[in-house]
């Protein structure tokens, strides 16, 4: 069984969130059932970019890096307070370590960013989000990325980063496939209807 932490930082795009649980919960009942996704809180109530509120089922101090062999990070706003919980030091630590130990990292748009803040990504090929004058893209090249610009998603080794939210469902099926396998990935995109 491969276990997927989805981390959810105060102020996350749920849309971004919902993609990996939607694959994965998919995976769980039409793919090969291997996979099983937690989500884990940076507090124990989430306020969403839009203003719902989520319950993650356990917050980041009651987890460790060991029990999980991937994480999926989505973005958020900076006006809804993401970057505040996503810098955190404890944040920064528990992606350090799911890259030390050579852990897929997937990540959504400006989930990039805290990956780049880490320091994971220095000397990396990723990318983030990509309009508004490229100036997230901008941030990370400064946290010592080698920014793929018009690439909508960019994989160097374990991690995984995308440019902007219409790459979530690839972002997510990309995941899916390095945890388990193409065929199974496709059996999972067939019964969502991705493809024929």
């Amino acid at each position: 069984m491969k276990r997927i932490c989805l981390l959810l930082p105060n102020g996350f795009e749920a849309v971004e969130a919902s993609v990996f649980t939607d694959v994965f919960g998919w995976n769980k009942e039409e793919g090969d059932g291997a996979t099983e996704l937690i989500t884990v809180g940076t507090r124990p109530q989430l306020t969403c970019t839009w203003n719902f509120t989520v319950l993650p089922e356990k917050t980041l101090d009651e987890v460790t890096v060991d029990e999980f062999d991937a994480l999926a990070l989505p973005g958020g706003f900076e006006q809804a307070g993401f970057y505040e919980d996503a810098y955190r030091p404890d944040v920064l630590a528990f992606i350090r370590e799911f890259d030390r130990q050579n852990k897929v990292i997937a990540s959504i748009c400006v989930g990039a960013l805290p990956i780049g803040k880490s320091g994971v990504l220095q000397g990396r090929q990723a990318t983030t989000y990509n309009l508004s004058n490229r100036n997230r893209q901008n941030q990370l090249a400064e946290m010592g990325a080698n920014v793929l610009g018009d690439e909508p998603i960019v994989v160097d080794r374990n991690v995984i980063t995308s440019f902007n939210p219409s790459t979530a469902f690839d972002v997510a099926f990309t995941l899916l496939e390095m945890l388990t396998s193409t065929e199974n990935c496709n059996v999972v995109k067939r019964q969502m209807g991705f493809i024929g």
